[in-house]
């Protein structure tokens, strides 16, 4: 009798030891919240944003060939190819052209520039755009343009293509700046941009601009401009009418 009272109590004993080694699942639920807590905060730490991707939430290293973008603006820019430097301010970024802005040709650089309008990352975007437009911008503009149009229009035709609205927005802001230039010499060209155009006439958000644009071709292109205009927008008004 004594031995079979022994082992029961030998069991009991054991089962002792094992209950006082916790599980897993009893750690788990004895988890305090602050540790918790604490490592949610570190969590939002470390996604925090920095106050430069607000500033430019898509920059791009031009000089770091992981980050280059295998289009030909990005290669000619980190290459030295577009002779201005971008300097950044703390309320806005300007460029600084290498020489006088008129010593410098439009063949190549102002056909580069077009190239760079369809760029979506910092710093080729403000480069390609500011740049188009400052070049723009000299008082003898318009016989150099005029000698390399042929040239812009293809670069020019396949940002106002873009999906992105950024890219369009400044593609149409680029051709209206040119046609303002070059006047009635954009007009062989202006089936080529029309195309696009029509697709974002019939958009509600751009509508209103692409109006503005096509009247703006129309005033500089003259009378001849409007048949061309009608021809690929037919719901389209004449400004002189």
């Amino acid at each position: 009798m004594s031995s079979s009272r022994a082992v029961p109590a030998a069991r009991q004993a054991g089962n002792v030891r094992r209950s006082s080694h916790p599980t897993p699942s009893s750690a788990a639920k004895n988890k305090t919240p602050s540790s918790a807590s604490g490592s949610d905060s570190q969590s939002r730490t470390l996604t925090k944003p920095k106050p430069s991707q607000k500033l430019n939430p898509k920059t791009i290293d031009p000089f770091n060939e992981r980050e280059q973008k295998n289009s030909t603006f990005a290669s000619i820019y980190s290459n030295g190819g577009v002779p201005c430097r971008l300097v950044h301010g703390s309320v806005k970024h300007k460029l600084q052209w290498n020489s006088f802005i008129e010593q410098i040709p439009f063949d190549p650089v102002l056909i580069t520039l077009a190239e760079g309008l369809r760029e979506s990352k910092h710093p080729y975007t403000f480069v390609a755009r500011t740049g188009f437009r400052e070049m723009l911008e000299q008082y003898d503009a318009k016989d150099k343009a005029v000698a390399v149009l042929p040239r812009i229009v293809t670069p020019l035709r396949v940002a106002l293509g873009s999906k992105d609205n950024a890219i369009f927005e400044a593609a149409l802001e680029a051709m209206c700046q040119l046609s303002g230039v070059v006047g009635a010499h954009l007009n062989p060209h202006l089936k080529v941009f029309l195309q696009p155009l029509s697709r974002r006439f019939m958009e509600k958000n751009h509508s209103d601009r692409v109006t503005e644009a096509l009247q703006l071709l129309e005033q500089n292109g003259g009378k001849e401009s409007l048949s061309i205009i009608k021809s690929k927008v037919p719901t389209y008004s004449s400004i002189f009418t």
